[in-house]
């Protein structure tokens, strides 16, 4: 018997998650756009359950995946990707809506299904989403317009060439005729689709709403405490759940004192699972199934558990770090990138300068723990859950119970942050399990110290860097040894590695990368803005440093590294473009008033750098006393990425940034001693607090190129920014991280 969810919606909210009772339209295929390898599906074959309090209704026509209008008006748009935050549940439907010429007041939105084969790229990562989807929602958009425009023509027996679009109406220019698309659709849903490759798109000069400030659609439900995340789910008969794991990855249970669980009050069970030992799967331990999130929590603070770590991890970071330290002072193992001739350059040099630099393990540390509902029944799975990659979660799901994948229904709901860590699907693998167990739906509820020892961390690392001026003081050489770590011998640690095209790379002659790694055994994972949030701290700190000692400003040396305006590999958007990377230099440098004389006992700071196809540059305006206190009074962020969708969601995604790497470069480690994560809450992993949060000055410059990244290419230069403030201000260097593990007062 199917079962429904019990809470309610706003009724006035925005945003919707349904799919029509039956599509007016039989499956008609899918239609490859061309040249971009996205497939546009005309009518899904799916079924969507209903957002609770959203009937289906039968005056819905649905058009293709994304777009649905009834009779009265209303456009339903289908965002694809899971919304964690970056804005994407807005500005998808944004891209969309332009297309179609729609009037945005008519415009409400939903979350699509989970089908890959249908929707292509349904991940919240990498900042790729846009991106990758671009092409495709435009088209999505245009197909239906074009369906709308054809009705309308037959209709008023007219050329459709004599027909336009604005506002969700199609008007007749001759005799000034309107119809509404409310009025259209039934007419519409029967003209032939056509072949999306053969429909033209909008010149960009006539976009109404992308580059437009649109706030959230979800803004309203979010601070007025709407039903919208995992913890707001509430089954029929459902149980809840904690998961006590080793402390030490790795280790196993070898007793615990379940009956006592079992007797206390709430208690329904408590059981060992013995999981699957993958990290990004199930890991053994105790699940305590209660009739409330409480008791559940309540009950796991008398659970006494031995553990049999002989298989556990035993990682110290403190002492990797001595290790590494030593290490790199040496030349790497392994060859990452090599031209020209590095040594001669250096023995050559008229100045050479050497450093090392080190940051540690850090969490994500989202303000929402991991949390799932689960429901296995027999052949099905259901599940409730805000993972970043749900056709992973699926996939794994069927492959652990051995389903087809037909069978695990995943409803995408919102994440209260997630900066990487819900890219991995224990949380509901761990879920499914319990409810597997005890045979009735299961709401899983992680707690702040779950979430924060066992995590999937950022991988510390150490670079010992020397870099070679001539008698110009021009770079002309870079050596880079980095020290990083494996848990196989062969292969780094999850986003452990660096890449052959890493600043300066391509940009210099004489380049030598090389990498040695240390034994690891915690897992690791990537975190907003992945390598890069770490290796734009060591590189741009020490162009900087090489800058100072040539006696040359920081931005003519910079804007000489990258020389003239080209691609590095033409034509691929991943790869640097000198031209785009020197102007947001320029513009910044601008912006703050770079190389002015100032006389309130601030201090500029420079960081740039590429990430995620997008180019990015932020002077920070900081200020060190006496006492070693910093203060970062003011950051200037400007960014080149591409077309900006919506102003409102980009502005939001770079102070966001900003702030996410002041706090990190601040106050954020991980102590890792014995395979123990010793931090457990934000009273030991200090978040920035608004108080110390500076004024952040944005300016996006809208380009012409696609739009690109941008929920993660914003971090990486604050951190450099920052450091290098710091010693302008002080004259101390900063080259190990976190600030407040070095002497100075955060």
């Amino acid at each position: 018997m199917e079962k429904t969810l019990r809470f309610q919606p706003s009724p006035v909210s925005r945003t919707e998650n349904k799919r029509s009772g039956s599509s007016r339209r039989s499956a008609l295929g899918v239609s490859v756009l061309g040249g971009s390898g996205l497939s546009l599906a005309f009518s899904l074959g799916l079924s969507l359950p209903a957002r609770p309090g959203v009937a289906s209704q039968p005056s819905w026509v649905e058009f293709n995946a994304f777009v649905e209008i009834g009779q009265e008006g209303r456009i339903l748009i289908y965002n694809k990707c899971p919304e964690v935050g970056q804005g994407i549940q807005t500005a998808f439907p944004m891209i969309v809506a332009d297309e179609l010429d729609a009037a945005w007041e008519d415009v409400h939105v939903g979350q699509a299904p989970i089908n890959t084969k249908v929707y292509g790229h349904q991940r919240a990562a990498a900042s790729y989403a846009i991106l990758s989807s671009w092409d495709q929602l435009r088209s999505a958009g245009a197909v239906v317009r074009h369906m709308l425009i054809s009705a309308a023509a037959n209709i008023w027996s007219v050329d459709r060439d004599e027909c336009s679009t604005r506002e969700s109406k199609v008007f007749h220019q001759p005799t000034g005729r309107t119809l509404s698309y409310g009025e259209l659709v039934h007419d519409a849903i029967d003209v032939p689709i056509p072949d999306p490759s053969a429909i033209p798109l909008k010149d960009e000069k006539d976009f109404r709403l992308i580059g437009k400030w649109v706030g959230g659609v979800e803004n309203g439900e979010v601070v007025s405490g709407q039903p919208l995340y995992v913890s707001d789910i509430s089954l029929p008969d459902m149980l809840y759940a904690t998961y006590e794991k080793c402390p030490a990855f790795g280790g196993r249970v070898a007793s615990a004192n379940l009956e006592q669980v079992r007797a206390l009050s709430g208690v329904i069970d408590a059981f060992v699972l013995e999981g699957t030992g993958r990290a990004a799967e199930i890991m053994p331990g105790v699940a305590i199934v209660a009739t409330s999130t409480w008791a559940a929590l309540q009950a796991k603070q008398a659970l006494r558990v031995e553990w049999d770590e002989g298989g556990a991890a035993t990682d110290s970071w403190s002492q990797s770090l001595a290790k590494a330290i030593d290490l790199a002072a040496e030349r790497g193992n392994d060859i990452i990138v090599e031209t020209g001739d590095v040594e001669q350059a250096i023995g050559n040099a008229a100045l050479s300068l050497q450093a090392t630099y080190s940051y540690p393990f850090i969490a994500h540390a989202p303000m929402e723990p991991q949390s799932c509902v689960a429901w296995h029944q027999g052949e099905e799975i259901k599940i409730w859950s805000s993972t970043q990659t749900p056709d992973t979660a699926i996939n794994s799901i069927a492959d652990l119970f051995r389903l087809d994948p037909k069978n695990v229904t995943l409803h995408q709901l919102r994440a209260g942050g997630a900066f990487g860590r819900r890219l991995y699907n224990d949380f509901v693998c761990e879920a499914v399990a319990i409810s597997e167990r005890v045979g009735a739906p299961v709401k899983l509820q992680w707690a702040r110290e779950d979430d924060m020892r066992h995590d999937h961390y950022r991988p510390g690392g150490v670079h010992h860097v020397e870099g070679a001026l001539d008698d110009r003081g021009r770079l002309i050489a870079l050596r880079n040894h980095f020290v990083t770590f494996t848990h196989t011998g062969e292969t780094t640690v999850r986003v452990g590695d660096m890449d052959a095209e890493e600043f300066p790379a391509g940009l210099i002659d004489n380049i030598q990368y090389t990498r040695s790694m240390l034994p690891w055994t915690t897992p690791t994972g990537a975190l907003r803005a992945p390598k890069a949030n770490a290796f734009a701290f060591v590189f741009q700190s020490f162009i900087h440093e090489l800058a100072t000692a040539a006696g040359r400003d920081h931005v003519e040396f910079l804007l000489e590294i990258l020389g003239e305006p080209r691609w590095l590999d033409p034509g691929n958007v991943w790869a640097l473009h000198t031209g785009r990377a020197a102007q947001v230099v320029k513009v910044a440098a601008e912006r703050s008033g770079w190389g002015r004389v100032r006389t309130d006992g601030r201090s500029l700071g420079l960081g740039f750098y590429f990430s995620h196809a997008s180019y990015f540059a932020e002077v920070a305006e900081v200020s060190v006393d006496a006492a070693n206190r910093i203060v970062v009074h003011k950051v200037y962020v400007v960014g080149d990425a591409g077309k900006i969708v919506n102003f409102s969601g980009a502005m939001n995604q770079c102070e966001g940034s900003v702030i996410d790497g002041i706090s990190a470069m601040f106050g954020q480690s991980v102590s890792i001693e014995n395979g123990r994560i010793e931090e457990g809450n934000f009273d030991q992993y200090p978040l920035l607090k608004m108080a110390d949060a500076p004024d952040v000055d944005v300016h996006l410059i809208q380009s012409d190129n696609s739009p690109t990244g941008l929920g993660e290419p914003a971090l990486p230069p604050i951190i450099p920014a920052v450091a290098n403030a710091i010693f302008a201000a002080s004259g101390r260097r900063v080259r190990s991280l976190p600030l407040r593990k070095n002497g100075f007062n955060v």
